[in-house]
């Protein structure tokens, strides 16, 4: 509420005598416009009007909202939300009632899945709206889940090369670009080994960007990557962040797909690391998250098993990059 004084409110009023301004005053109270501030002081006149004033908020009539809430609104629409918001409604009430006219339409039969923005596009024409926070709130308000949209979220497509199409293959998932690209120059320029491993296809994952890339992985690739006897290796940053992109990937898909760490490859990191002395090595971003399971380990020697806890425990760490195209 808004605090007013009795001067400002007789300006308001024009030029009127003060039996006028008095019978004003009392008329804005009795339209519940305005109400006294109690502890206000008097203004010494007969008869007495208090100094200070509230404005008071003229309140909404929402009989129309409470209505169409009760009656027009498809069952899969929940409204006990709004029923005690509505303020809320009535300010996303557009966007609830282009929800009701799809469901009203196809109602809770099964849909071809489409993709998010897609379906975003033909309920809300906004193709964006399901992916920004106005959407989501509205579809939370309503009770409503994505999956009764019948909808898929799409991932960012896997970018990959293979040196070969045979299968049996291994195929080896990188965490980082720079290293993409120099294992795909080694395998175009006719290597099919890797640190004595034979590689058949290389796949960036961009960093934690594979756990999402990775649910659609057999629509992604082509049969010759997907096939089930196919190795798959992991190669990431030797830090906590990368040692946690593995472990939740083993964790999501490993029943899967049998993931296991690229351990030539870390093995070879540690040796090049060694020659320069753990001072060479950069510092963990203090912000990395540092829950590991430890699954992570199984696959090494004791002794590299060491090595690398050295290293975490230094708070340094080891980025792919310190391999090149001359190490492979």
């Amino acid at each position: 509420m808004k605090r007013i004084s009795l001067e400002q409110l007789l300006k308001e009023s024009g030029k009127l005598t003060y039996p006028e301004q008095y019978q004003y005053i009392i008329e804005q109270i009795e339209k519940q416009k305005i109400k006294a501030v109690k502890n206000s002081p008097l203004n010494g006149k007969t008869p007495a009007l208090h100094q200070s004033y509230w404005v008071l908020e003229k309140k909404p009539d929402y009989h129309t909202l409470i209505e169409e809430l009760q009656y027009k609104l498809v069952s899969m629409i929940r409204t006990d939300y709004y029923l005690n918001h509505l303020d809320v409604y009535q300010k996303e009430e557009p966007w609830v009632n282009l929800l009701n006219r799809y469901f009203l339409k196809y109602g809770d039969k099964q849909q071809e899945p489409v993709s998010l923005n897609e379906r975003s596009f033909q309920i809300w024409g906004r193709e964006k709206f399901l992916q920004k926070g106005q959407g989501k709130r509205v579809l939370a308000h309503c009770g409503v889940t994505l999956e009764q949209l019948d909808i898929y979220e799409t991932t960012e497509p896997l970018a990959y090369y293979s040196g070969s199409r045979e299968v049996p293959q291994t195929v080896l998932i990188l965490e980082n670009k720079d290293t993409f690209y120099s294992m795909r120059r080694h395998l175009i320029s006719g290597g099919d080994k890797i640190l004595g491993e034979k590689i058949g296809t290389v796949i960036y994952g961009a960093g934690k960007g594979i756990l999402r890339s990775f649910e659609d992985f057999r629509f992604c690739v082509e049969p010759y990557i997907n096939d089930s006897g196919n190795q798959i290796l992991y190669f990431g940053d030797l830090d906590y962040e990368g040692i946690g992109i593995y472990e939740r990937l083993e964790e999501i898909f490993g029943a899967e797909h049998g993931i296991k760490p690229f351990v030539q490859a870390y093995e070879k990191m540690i040796q090049k690391a060694e020659k320069n002395g753990m001072d060479f090595l950069p510092d963990t971003s203090e912000n990395q998250n540092r829950n590991i399971s430890g699954q992570f380990f199984w696959y090494f020697s004791d002794e590299t098993k060491e090595k690398i806890r050295q290293v975490l425990h230094a708070g340094k760490y080891i980025p792919q990059e310190i391999l090149n195209i001359a190490d492979f």
